[in-house]
């Protein structure tokens, strides 16, 4: 059964191209270790909530911006494993800097419960 993993965070506006350069630089790894598919979102219509939002969610700043990304994995398993895999990898030690704070990112693994159309 497919096994999606979903992210969501702030990244200081400014540092776009190298959030960019960050995820392109993990998906080869990733790819190798058996994600099928990864998708990267920049927020143009996040507004903010009165109970919740996703601004709200990630504590987002008046300089950044709300990114939502997802992988898909053919099962948990496979997921699991390429987390280990990549964490002993050393070229992580390769990978740039996260531009963003990690301490209000949040994740998630997920299993499909309705699929429709073509899912990425």
């Amino acid at each position: 059964m497919p096994y999606y993993q979903g992210f969501l965070l702030a990244v200081p506006t400014a540092n776009r191209d190298a959030y960019k350069a960050m995820a392109d630089s993990v998906w080869p790894m990733f790819q190798e270790f058996g994600c099928l598919g990864s998708v990267e979102t920049w927020g143009v219509d996040t507004p903010d909530g009165k109970v919740t939002s996703f601004p709200m969610a990630v504590q987002k700043k008046e300089d950044e911006t709300v990114v939502f990304s997802w992988m898909v994995w053919p099962n948990k398993e496979t997921c699991d494993s390429a987390w280990e895999k990549m964490m002993a990898d050393p070229r992580m030690q390769e990978i740039p800097e996260m531009p963003f704070d990690g301490m209000r990112m949040m994740w998630g693994g997920f299993e499909p419960l309705v699929t429709f159309g073509q899912p990425a």
